[in-house]
């Protein structure tokens, strides 16, 4: 998986040197922190998924190192990461790894409001306010062995004789069967963990700490410190509604805070922009050096053996890739210093691992597609950053054999959707290959018919949708609009009807699927629904309906929870916990379930 780690840190060591730049400044002086900093790292991006924007990722990219090249620290290599989450934040872990979501950057941020934000949690690391947390130090205690950690969520007890009865052994194969608390490992525990990690706030004097490191940096890096400021307002004005998700949650005390950020703004005196490549390129060698020394262990651990690598933003299947540490670096490094040789060579290794688990399936499901876009993608990237790479040959040739493939591919396609024997995966491969194709209504129509029938009504909306713009006089357009309107007034899903409620070209439609989600908004009754709504339309004109729902949904999940412990049905219990965690991390009825965890070590077997 690593293999040729050994040769780009050789080679970018040599190119720093001979470009005159000294060797990197930045160290790794506390490596098990270091290492359980990364794995919590990984975790994040595989729990909540790589937001694919590659304009904002430069953005953050280009503003997070123009700050921290101005901090003097050197204890930990920084990078930043895009997560894909509604929720609107930044978050920070010890070892310099911080993430920025969708939610705070669907807000609009200014390049100075970015600053102070991105400078704000570069502050937590530089000031290691991570050392003042008892409760976050015992959670870096069990983060490097994320899988193999465990935490039991305490039972209410209802008598002194149940208080005072001692644990059972754990057992493998049950877990604890006592009502003292049930046994959380896996996905769970890992969701739990991190939530723990990242939804916590800092004491008030070490936010205050933050912002004022923040505003500082942001000003040694040209920035306005008043960004900081800005930001808050900004905040106050586009979600007052939402004060219980987000970055409310992580960073509270608003209104203090900004006249505190209003009171410094005026302390620093805002230094001219320089660029921050040589640092970068210093930045890349340290975490490249890292993962050719720790190569053995990485492709050891069950991490490093999860074939495929997680793939280039936007690539095939990314958002259901396996991450390991090896890739996560790899992101990394290719995000810290996106250009040149090293960063190619990453490029082409993830295009090739897509490329080879496409070849790996059967012929109609191959979804070249895919994968001629990914290739597309990075070869604009590189092309407006290294006009004469050699990456643009390689990539030249392959996107002409992708061709010749789908050239021939396409009359069996043609032949098989005739013959109505299909699977829904053919279907949907079938529109990815050949979006240009006559045959593309009448494919788009058939497989929102087959994800209707399988009660996918989101996905079923989608493809009616395409079906319909494709061709709106067609046979096929007209049926897929029978078909909406058949679906919009018993429609549960509340992300499909916000679709309908977009779509402008039926206006008898757009009324039905409006009225049903007005009264779904506030009745429905899965979490999931609600979680799913919020990812897609982080935005949407119900929001604060949905999030009130959903905190009443995951307090009677917890409620669920409580009840079931009390009679000694761990399943049920632990069903109750995964869907509270999953679809309502941020819930009252999570932060209750996080206040009861305690973590503990995975026993030998």
């Amino acid at each position: 998986m690593v293999k040729h780690c050994r040769h780009l840190a050789a080679f970018l060591a040599l190119a720093l040197a001979l470009a005159g730049l000294p060797l990197p400044a930045q160290t790794i002086s506390n490596p098990d922190l270091f290492a359980k900093s990364l794995e919590a790292a990984q975790q994040t991006i595989e729990q909540y998924g790589r937001y694919d924007n590659e304009k904002e990722l430069a953005r953050v990219n280009r503003i997070g190192y123009e700050l921290t090249q101005n901090s003097d620290f050197q204890k930990f290599p920084f990078t930043f990461s895009l997560v894909d989450m509604a929720e609107p934040n930044a978050v920070s872990l010890p070892a310099g790894q911080i993430f920025v979501t969708r939610g705070l950057l669907d807000l609009g941020l200014t390049d100075d409001m970015l600053a102070c934000v991105l400078g704000h949690e570069v502050g937590h690391v530089v000031l290691e306010h991570y050392l003042h947390m008892d409760r976050r130090a015992t959670l870096m205690s069990v983060l490097g062995n994320i899988l193999l950690a465990g935490v039991i969520i305490g039972a209410e007890r209802s008598s002194s004789r149940q208080s005072s009865a001692p644990q059972a052994p754990y057992d493998p194969r049950v877990g604890y069967e006592n009502q003292a608390g049930n046994r959380i490992e896996g996905v769970a525990a890992a969701n739990l963990i991190l939530s723990e990690l990242l939804l916590r706030s800092y004491s008030r004097e070490n936010e205050d700490a933050a912002d004022q490191e923040g505003q500082r940096l942001a000003a040694a890096a040209g920035y306005d410190p008043d960004g900081a400021r800005q930001m808050w307002v900004l905040m106050s004005s586009r979600t007052p509604e939402a004060k219980e998700f987000g970055y409310w949650r992580t960073h509270p005390f608003p209104d203090e805070r900004i006249r505190a950020a209003e009171a410094r703004k005026q302390t620093w005196k805002v230094q001219a922009k320089r660029p921050a490549d040589s640092y970068r390129l210093r930045t890349q060698a340290v975490l490249m050096s890292y993962l050719e020394r720790q190569r053995s262990k990485l492709e050891g651990s069950p991490r490093g053996r999860r074939p495929p690598e997680k793939p280039l933003p936007g690539e095939v299947n990314a958002a259901k890739a396996p991450v390991t540490v090896a890739s996560y670096l790899k992101d990394a490094a290719l995000s810290t210093w996106p250009q040149g040789k090293v960063a190619d060579a990453i490029r082409l290794e993830r295009l090739h691992a897509q490329r080879d688990q496409q070849l790996a399936k059967p012929l109609l499901a191959r979804d070249y597609g895919s994968l001629v876009r990914a290739y597309q993608k990075q070869r604009e990237v590189v092309r407006l950053a290294t006009p004469d790479s050699e990456f643009l040959t390689t990539v030249a040739s392959e996107l002409a054999d992708f061709d010749r493939k789908l050239k021939e591919l396409y009359p069996r396609a043609v032949s098989v959707f005739k013959g109505g024997v299909y699977e829904t995966a053919f279907l949907s491969s079938f529109l990815s290959n050949f979006p240009e194709a006559r045959e593309v209504p009448e494919v788009a129509l058939a497989l929102g018919d087959a994800y209707s029938r399988l009660g996918n009504e989101t996905d079923a909306v989608t493809q009616y949708l395409a079906a319909e713009k494709a061709a709106p006089d067609s046979g096929e357009g007209r049926r897929a609009r029978a078909g909406l309107r058949n679906l919009a007034p018993n429609l549960k899903e509340l992300a499909a009807l916000q679709q309908l409620v977009d779509q402008n070209r039926d206006t008898e439609l757009k009324r039905l699927a409006a009225e049903r989600l007005d009264a779904m908004a506030k009745t429905y009754d899965d979490v999931a629904n609600g979680a799913e709504y919020l990812r897609r339309f982080p935005t949407g004109p119900h929001l604060s309906e949905v999030i009130a729902r959903l905190n009443v949904l995951a307090d009677n999940l917890y409620g669920e929870v409580v009840l079931y412990q009390g009679v000694g049905d761990s399943t049920k219990a632990l069903e109750r916990i995964n869907k509270i965690l999953t679809n309502a991390p941020l819930s009252p009825a999570a932060e209750k379930l996080r206040d009861r965890a305690v973590l503990v070590a995975q026993r030998g077997a």
